[in-house]
């Protein structure tokens, strides 16, 4: 028998991120603007498909927001909120869409049991990335969709930066502060190593102005965003170094109106899971830009 592969490194402590989504939970509306923008993307993306979806799964789904707004547009007859946090399903259910605890690391779905599955914003808090992909596609039907958007490597490279300069002149040695993430390459072949049939990444690139660098920190913790690394991988941040951090935020990165910029990159992803009929797949590593077009181009012939 072959080795059994080597489990996936434990990064990031689920149960404490679980845990925040709880109590982020109540004042989440106030702070998910990010998330909404992708909400909207995701949405106008599907629209550019003329499928109608039977039964659909929102990963991360922070209350089925979107699940309601593709049940009332009649896209899916019936979506289940996929979250990890009790209130955001409780949430879900308060808007009349069927809600239960799912965690994104173990699906709890048979094979080929849905027919569309979106992510938006959460699939950059799992340790094992091509391990989640590949239960998406396993629980999708034939020619089943899957859309997400996740952060990027680009995210908060203004922050990484001056944590770094903080750190490395206060302190001896470096330590985890903020998620690793994946670049846009990195997704587009772990979309194919997944086994999606015409994987598509694309990035869109958003910049947030502050009064203070500060105020980026208080809408990370009110997005749920801030770092939650396994125990034993990380310590905890010193307040001298994230004093001096702010401190040269400003410094580095101040407009002439005095407010600094904060830069998320949001990678969109999307693949279909293989069928008879479809076109070709992609070689390795050449995703398209557009997965508009992808949409269009998979299901023009059903049109």
């Amino acid at each position: 028998m072959p080795p059994t592969p080597p489990a996936p490194p434990q990064i990031f402590d689920r149960a404490r991120l679980a845990a925040r989504r709880n109590r982020v939970a109540k004042t989440f509306a106030d702070y998910d603007f990010l998330r909404q923008r992708v909400l909207t993307d995701l949405e106008s993306r599907l629209d550019d498909t003329s499928r109608k979806f039977e039964r659909g799964l929102e990963l991360g789904a922070s209350g089925g927001e979107l699940s309601a707004r593709l049940i009332a547009s009649g896209k899916a007859q019936a979506m289940v909120a996929g979250d990890t946090a009790a209130r955001f399903n409780d949430a879900a259910r308060a808007r009349g869409v069927e809600a239960e605890e799912v965690d994104e690391e173990a699906l709890p779905f048979p094979p080929a049991s849905l027919d569309l599955v979106v992510a938006p914003l959460t699939l950059h808090w799992v340790n094992d990335l091509p391990g989640a992909l590949a239960q998406i596609r396993r629980a999708l039907k034939p020619d089943g969709l899957f859309v997400g958007a996740l952060f990027g490597a680009g995210t908060l490279a203004e922050l990484r930066s001056v944590l770094t300069e903080a750190e490395s002149e206060l302190m001896d040695g470096l330590a985890p502060r903020l998620s690793p993430l994946p670049g846009l390459r990195d997704m587009a072949g772990l979309l194919q190593r997944a086994g999606f049939a015409l994987p598509v990444a694309d990035r869109d690139t958003v910049t947030v102005r502050y009064a203070e660098p500060a105020r980026l920190l208080a809408d990370l913790k009110g997005m749920g965003e801030r770092a939650a690394f396994a125990r034993g991988t990380a310590q905890p941040l010193p307040r001298r170094v994230l004093a001096r951090a702010l401190e040269l935020y400003r410094e580095r990165h101040s407009a002439a109106d005095g407010r600094v910029p904060a830069t998320f990159e949001i990678l969109h992803v999307l693949g279909w899971a293989p069928a008879p009929g479809q076109p070709k797949p992609l070689t390795p590593g050449s995703a398209r830009v557009s997965l508009a077009d992808a949409v269009r181009a998979a299901r023009k012939d059903g049109d």
